[in-house]
């Protein structure tokens, strides 16, 4: 039997750009491989969650965001690690994303999210933001 190992708080970013929003497969080879996923990444010890968010983003996608606003952390564990996952709705402030180390990128309505498959983690997430368009747009269908 595994044990499963606190791995920290993990910040992501829902990017938004004309209706849509960024995610990100993650590659073979790594934990969760090939599911999509918001792209960040773990707080490091004396980094802000704002800090981390930043450096990930500019890590990974050779962009910077704007945040808009935090939503709800998760707890969740997965049988070999937990987490608790930090999501915050960005917006590019600078750059083009780059896929870097994820195998692909895909921007996506919320209305096709549930086209794609995500980890556990991050489906709380998805609720949360599919009902915060659903209350600014009165459609299911956009995002704000």
């Amino acid at each position: 039997m595994t044990t499963s190992f606190h791995i920290g708080d993990v910040v992501c970013a829902i990017i938004e750009c004309d209706g849509k929003f960024l995610i990100a497969r993650r590659p073979k080879g790594k934990h969760l491989a090939r599911k999509w996923e918001f792209p960040g990444g773990k707080v490091e010890a004396g980094e802000s969650e704002a800090e981390a968010l930043e450096r990930e983003l500019l890590e990974e996608l050779d962009v910077r965001v704007e945040i808009v606003e935090r939503l709800t952390p998760v707890e969740h564990s997965y049988p070999d690690r937990s987490l608790r996952l930090i999501a915050y709705r960005c917006r590019i402030a600078a750059g083009v994303p780059d896929a870097g180390e994820h195998e692909e990128l895909r921007w996506i309505g919320i209305d096709k999210a549930s086209e794609y498959d995500f980890p556990e983690a991050d489906l709380p997430i998805l609720a949360e933001y599919r009902m915060k368009i659903v209350a600014a747009t009165g459609d299911p269908q956009k995002t704000v």
